[in-house]
């Protein structure tokens, strides 16, 4: 998966530094724009790995890595386990996020209020995600989980209003499914409009949560 992005011997070193540490059953999960992303176990939990890309001249996993462990407590994202620096690369390694990406998961209505419940929150400590529209770093099992904050950024945050556009206002897969599954009609959008400026306006969810109680 990885063959033109990095060589077997600077590979086969990464997973020896790796093993060292304790990591165990690692394999190649994916690949981003700036990173390498691995999964493995560490002391019987399933972990993401991402390492920096070599073509990749971007260094963010030491300020993610800071972000992270200051949403930690809230649960908002999975713990941090380490950040590291492997021949030059940084690397990020944190829990596993069980779960779908909201592009595909069947959503509830409890994860629709716990979408709610963590950019709101977000919102609160001044932290914009900067990537929630888009669906990707949502992901949606018995938690919401929300992940990659390589982006995110303290300054003024529209979480909640980008998950609302994302699950109920714009036209996409997400809210078309959305809107089929809870019978969401014009009135509805309407007045989730209305209750999202006000949100914006005020930064009160109390008209917000009672609109999504009548789902």
């Amino acid at each position: 998966m990885f063959d033109h992005l990095i060589s077997e011997a600077q590979l086969g070193r990464f997973y020896s530094r790796l093993k060292s540490l304790g990591f165990e059953k690692i394999r190649p999960y994916a690949k981003g724009t700036t990173s390498l992303i691995f999964c493995a176990r560490l002391d019987e939990k399933n972990v993401i790995i991402k390492l920096q890309r070599p073509d990749s001249p971007r260094q963010n996993f030491a300020r993610e890595a800071e972000i992270i462990r200051a949403v930690e407590p809230f649960g908002i994202t999975p713990p941090l386990v380490a950040y590291g620096v492997f021949e030059g690369l940084e690397y990020l390694v944190r829990e596993f996020a069980e779960g779908e990406i909201i592009f595909h998961a069947d959503l509830e209505k409890r994860h629709i209020f716990e979408i709610v419940e963590k950019t709101a929150l977000l919102d609160r400590l001044g932290l914009d995600h900067g990537q929630i529209q888009g669906g990707k770093h949502v992901i949606v099992g018995e938690r919401v989980w929300l992940i990659d904050f390589e982006k995110s950024g303290w300054r003024k945050p529209k979480n909640l209003t980008s998950a609302m556009a994302m699950v109920f206002l714009n036209d996409n897969h997400i809210s078309r499914r959305v809107r089929k599954k809870f019978g969401v009609d014009r009135a509805f959008l309407g007045e989730m409009r209305e209750e999202v400026r006000n949100y914006k306006r005020t930064g009160k969810l109390s008209g917000l949560l009672d609109l999504l109680s009548r789902l």
